[in-house]
């Protein structure tokens, strides 16, 4: 038996050993300062190796991108327990997402700082998983709407931008969360439960908050601002 020789292990097995390498070394160096020579380094393996694996430094990265945001929706759906009731089960989602992003803040670098400022190949990975989660949260707030009230009145743009508010929000606060030390996943989805509930809550029990009237002048400079096209 040779001197030296390299343990043999399944390639799925050798590939998650680079994945995981690549998503530390892009999370805490950023995307063009890693090097794959630090990544093959990490893994324990030969860079012509990496590059058999995945091609390229940018197949690399869109490989962890895509891993990892897949990660975080199977997490956030997972918390989401059936049978609760509407607040329980955004609590139990957004108890989820933040229990994901600080256990893995190397992913959560890659996915929210690094993936969206280094190309539209990258960024659109990210577009692609932040839309299932905009769409799975907009699914809980309609049916929460529905378990409400029979004859439910919130319109589907209303609830599609209650459903983006929230998640930008989450982004937001998990940024907010990695920063700043002992702040912990419960204590961030409290944050944004006390913050975001007070109005759903309302909404849900058929309270919405209206705005003031406003002069008949100012409400048509509005609709004729809006009908206009930018630019």
């Amino acid at each position: 038996m040779g001197v030296g020789k390299t343990k043999r292990m399944p390639r799925a097995v050798r590939e998650q050993q680079m994945l995981d390498a690549a998503v530390r070394i892009f999370g805490q160096r950023g995307y063009m300062a890693a090097s794959m020579d630090e990544i093959a380094e990490l893994a324990g393996v030969s860079k012509p190796l990496v590059y058999l694996y995945l091609n390229s430094k940018e197949d690399l990265f869109t490989a962890c991108i895509r891993r990892e945001a897949r990660a975080l929706t199977e997490a956030v759906r997972a918390g989401v327990r059936p049978g609760l009731t509407a607040d329980g089960q955004l609590w139990s989602g957004l108890r989820a997402f933040f229990t994901h992003t600080a256990g893995h803040p190397d992913a959560w670098a890659v996915l929210h700082l690094q993936a969206r400022t280094h190309g539209e190949r990258f960024a659109a990975e990210v577009a692609a998983m932040r839309e299932e989660i905009v769409a799975f949260v907009t699914q809980l707030i309609a049916a929460a709407a529905r378990d409400a009230h029979r004859d439910p009145h919130l319109p589907e743009r209303e609830v599609a931008g209650l459903a983006e508010a929230l998640v930008g929000a989450a982004e937001s606060l998990a940024d907010w969360a990695g920063a700043t030390e002992g702040v912990s996943a419960k204590q961030a989805a409290a944050t944004l439960m006390n913050f975001a509930w007070a109005g759903l809550g309302d909404l849900m029990a058929d309270r919405p908050w209206s705005p003031p009237e406003e002069p008949a002048a100012e409400a048509a400079a509005e609709a004729v601002a809006v009908a206009q096209p930018a630019g």
